[in-house]
């Protein structure tokens, strides 16, 4: 057999020696690059190692609850469940019949699903968020690939609308936006615990690394909020909205004793739970954000002031005549012809020409100093956003007709929380006390809140005058005042009405009012200041016809909820208001 001519050519020697040089080469190639990787460069490579399949898992701090005065739960969050996917790692056309049942679990039409996995982001993206954990569980149940969970926490409301105002809501990153949840988003939220872990490219923990952060759960918010009140009030105010077929309303609700809040409630309101196609009408806290011309309710003030300057007496002889008078090309009228009134039958009466006499009697510095003294055109010590603070113009800029017209309401504007406050002054024996809308106090070792006692209060009036002026109030609500609906079964009361035009443009609208009450109760040992205000009713624009019945109810209910004893035996003097003694305006 022949030799095959391949094995019996001389093969040259340079060949064998460039081979041996290249594997050698190619070795010292690898060795380097080892060198380089393991060595030199080892930092970069295990950073680029880290970004691809390290990361740092957020784990949620549980969200603080808030509280009202008595532990009742405001808000508070539970464990949810966000469904997210990787697109690229999904085979949507092996998986659609599937991808149907995922929407409608979702509660989302499969198109919206298919857009969100369709979009530019292929790595990652959320399907829903804060979904019932039964939901998820039944999702994940399905099996499709690139489908993962994530736990959450979401805020839940129990008192639903009647507390919305106060307590507000939190976005889908558990951040405040409205009300307390926002003031105190901070103190609520903790901070976030963290844990770095190895995923492999489907996303699945393969093992820890490094310690771990555990979260630290938010702190409680403890209101003085009752929420018994509270639900009593909203209530109260929803009826009266809806049969006067006004455009909306507040009532508060203040503890004189403590200057705690009690209620602040507002209607139109919203669910927090469900915020869908919400209105800028519903989301207002109006009670606290909403000023305008108090009218008639700021007559009190007033006279307290003549009072405590000894320019008159309860006594005092008013001559009001036929009701009318000019001044700078302006009438001021009542709705009566009354001819002579005492300083108490012109609050009583409600007379515009009695109190521009009245004020005619003090300088428009006394009259400045003494809103301002009651924190008018100042904005309330309280954590609120967006809360107001009214307007009082300096009194340098007065016309005679402003001046005039400021004694009866007109020219300055305040909130309706602020009149509440006015009139606790007269319930608090002259002294105006500091508000407060949360607790203060500590946690006990048994786990009770304790709280802390009352700050001192500023005084503005003599106990003398803050006396007169609340016998005043008192005649309003009997016979021959213009709130007699404003009494209540077992408590007495008095307040003062306020039917006041509102301004549109540089002028005052023909045929829109707001219907207000502000009262005390009861009259010799008084515990709560009820405010209440009806905007634009249409069955009746009279304070002491839409509001006062609203004020009646309030405080006959929370005054048996703080348990208070009655102090009347017998049913109130009058049953069927004199609709005429209610008709009070402001013009």
């Amino acid at each position: 057999m022949g030799a095959n001519p391949l094995l019996t050519s001389h093969t040259p020697a340079w060949r064998s020696r460039l081979v041996v040089a290249l594997l050698m080469l190619a070795f010292g190639v690898m060795v380097g690059r080892a060198a380089y990787v393991q060595i030199i460069g080892n930092d970069f490579f295990q950073r680029q190692g880290q970004v691809r399949f390290a990361r740092t898992l957020e784990m949620p701090a549980n969200r603080g609850r808030i509280l009202d005065r008595n532990g009742l739960i405001l808000a508070s969050s539970v464990p949810a469940q966000s469904i997210w996917a990787i697109p690229e790692d999904m085979d949507q056309k092996a998986d659609r019949s599937k991808l149907q049942q995922m929407a409608k679990l979702l509660d989302m039409p499969l198109a919206d699903v298919e857009k969100r996995l369709n979009g530019k982001n292929r790595t990652f993206v959320y399907l829903r968020r804060q979904i019932d954990e039964d939901v998820a569980k039944k999702i994940m149940d399905l099996g499709i690939e690139g489908v993962y969970q994530r736990k959450e926490y979401r805020r839940q409301y129990p008192e639903g609308e009647a507390v919305a105002h106060i307590v507000g809501f939190t976005d889908v990153e558990d951040k405040g936006q409205e009300g307390m949840e926002r003031t105190f988003n901070a103190q609520l939220a903790g901070e976030a615990g963290s844990r770095r872990v190895l995923k492999d490219r489907l996303g699945r923990v393969i093992e820890g690394v490094g310690e771990e952060v555990p979260p630290m759960d938010g702190q409680d918010i403890h209101l003085t909020i009752d929420s018994k009140v509270q639900y009593f009030a909203w209530q109260k105010l929803r009826d009266a909205v809806t049969e006067s077929n006004a455009k909306g309303g507040s009532v508060v609700v203040l503890d004189v004793q403590t200057g705690e809040v009690l209620a602040l409630a507002n209607y139109p309101s919203y669910d927090p739970n469900n915020r869908r196609n919400l209105t800028g009408e519903q989301l207002r806290n109006r009670a606290l954000t909403d000023i305008y011309e108090p009218g008639s309710t700021i007559k009190p003030a007033m006279v307290a002031q003549a009072l405590e300057l000894g320019r008159v007496t309860p006594q005092t002889q008013i001559h009001v005549g036929n009701g009318r008078m000019s001044m700078g090309g302006h009438t001021i009228s009542d709705t009566h012809s009354y001819g002579t009134l005492t300083v108490q039958g012109v609050i009583q009466k409600s007379s515009n020409v009695g109190m521009v006499k009245i004020a005619d009697r003090m300088s428009s510095e006394e009259m400045w100093k003494n809103y301002t003294a009651l924190g008018l055109g100042q904005k309330p010590d309280l954590p609120f956003p967006g809360i107001a603070a009214g307007r009082v113009r300096n009194y340098k800029s007065w016309r005679p007709v402003e001046k005039a017209t400021m004694s009866y309401g007109y020219g300055l504007s305040g909130s309706l929380f602020q009149l509440a406050r006015v009139y606790s002054v007269f319930a608090r024996d002259g002294v105006l006390m500091p508000v407060s809308l949360v607790r203060k106090g500590a946690i006990d070792e048994s786990g009770r809140f304790q709280p802390s006692n009352p700050e001192e209060g500023k005084r503005i009036y003599s106990s003398k005058v803050a006396r007169e002026v609340m016998h005043m109030l008192q005649m309003v609500s009997l016979p021959g005042g213009t709130a007699t609906r404003s009494q209540t079964v077992g408590y007495s009361v008095g307040g003062k009405t306020g039917t006041a035009r509102k301004q549109e443009g540089r002028g005052y609208a023909d045929r829109k009012y707001r219907a207000s009450f502000v009262g005390v109760s009861p009259i010799e040992s008084p515990r709560i200041v009820v405010g209440v205000m009806i905007d634009e009713p249409r069955s009746s624009i009279y304070g002491g016809i839409v509001a006062a019945p609203v004020f009646s109810d309030v405080v006959q209910q929370t005054l048996r909820i703080l348990g208070v004893q009655p102090d009347m035996t017998v049913q109130p003097q009058v049953v069927a208001a004199d609709d005429e003694a209610a008709k009070e305006v402001t013009p």
